[in-house]
């Protein structure tokens, strides 16, 4: 199944029924169930599985507008890791999705230029790539549009593209990398192509084989009989009206707060969300529901970073986003078969950084 990178045009009341209807009329046919103290028939439970979820393919998706050549990838791995893209010469992309943190800062909100705290959560780039757009709001449509917003943001690495320019163009090797991955180009070394390089490094760093993905694809004791009731509960709940697909979730935009609107502690009332980027009142508090691929690793969640404890996040979202009061045993099920959705972490070597010159820009710390 290949990447969907292009931005599909949805709206919040399009997100509200989608979700309503897993909430109410799911939520209802099941309403009063008690929890499932065995899975079903791996046939039956597979099956329905399939309709809903893919398994994450093995080969690299393909990215829309931009080939992926080795060159490019290696020339976006030097980039994602290099710190002198930002202004401090401190923060890198990795700084804030680090490959060895399931591709996330473990912090609330990221720490950026000056030390200044971000507003949201940084997502996780794994498998980010299958996503229909980036940042929570969808503000990218893609991940060359989203490499250049960070870079550029002041709170974060504080730095512009003629500032990068200048950087590597002061370096011989980078001009060299540059000529490499973009051998048709006559003045290669642009923000663009910076973009580009990261893109196809970043459609790299997809995690295959999780116990889940072995599971649909035939492997009935990929996951443990509490992991199959949890994936019965994910879906009989609703948990899967927003969360299906390849990524387990990325595809669309959701209210958060379908039934019952988390508290301030959770939703900070300030951030609104989609509404940001459209200017539409439907789309307040509205957000891309995020893949819970490797969701397990990439605490604290949601978009404000309040949720260290992934039972607590699931028994939110009951809440939330179903209306329903999950009970122990049923948060305990459902966070089982979330953690049989990490996958086989990629694995990749620092890169050796060109060295500076006399004539690349000092840092800036103010």
């Amino acid at each position: 199944m290949h990447a969907r990178t292009g931005h599909r045009p949805t709206t919040a009341l399009k997100g509200l029924l989608v979700a309503t209807v897993a909430a109410l009329g799911i939520l209802a046919a099941t309403a009063g169930a008690a929890p499932a103290a065995d899975p079903p028939a791996d046939g039956a439970l597979m099956g329905r599985a399939r309709e809903l979820f893919k398994p994450l393919p093995a080969t690299l998706p393909v990215v829309r507008n931009n080939a992926v050549t080795r060159e490019k990838i290696d020339l976006g791995k030097m980039l994602f890791f290099d710190p002198r893209l930002s202004a401090s010469g401190i923060f890198s992309c990795n700084s804030c999705h680090n490959l060895g943190l399931g591709g996330v800062d473990g912090l609330e909100t990221s720490v950026g230029h000056g030390w200044q705290k971000g507003p949201r959560n940084a997502p996780t780039v794994l498998n980010a790539v299958l996503n229909v757009a980036q940042f929570w709001d969808g503000r990218a449509e893609d991940l060359k549009a989203q490499a250049k917003g960070p870079i550029q943001a002041g709170v974060e690495m504080n730095s512009t593209p003629d500032r990068v320019m200048a950087v590597l163009n002061s370096i011989p090797a980078y001009q060299a990398k540059f000529a490499d991955a973009f051998p048709n180009e006559k003045n290669p070394v642009t923000f663009d192509n910076v973009a580009m390089a990261i893109e196809a490094f970043e459609a790299t760093l997809t995690t295959p084989a999780a116990p889940f993905d072995q599971y649909l694809e035939g492997k009935a004791d990929a996951l443990t009989d509490t992991q199959k009731a949890g994936l019965e509960l994910f879906i009989d709940k609703g948990c899967a009206g927003c969360h299906n697909g390849v990524n387990v979730g990325g595809h669309d935009y959701f209210p958060f707060g379908v039934v019952t609107k988390p508290g301030a502690e959770i939703l900070p009332p300030g951030d609104k969300g989609r509404f940001a980027v459209t200017k539409t009142a439907d789309d307040e508090y509205v957000f891309r529901a995020p893949t819970l691929r490797n969701v397990a690793l990439t605490a604290p969640y949601f978009h404000s970073g309040k949720v260290w404890d992934l039972r607590q996040a699931v028994a939110v979202m009951g809440s939330s986003q179903l209306g329903a009061t999950l009970s122990d045993q049923e948060i305990d099920r459902i966070t089982a078969f979330l953690t049989a959705l990490t996958g086989q972490q990629p694995r990749v070597d620092y890169p050796l950084l060109p060295a500076s010159t006399p004539a690349t820009p000092q840092p800036v710390f103010k």
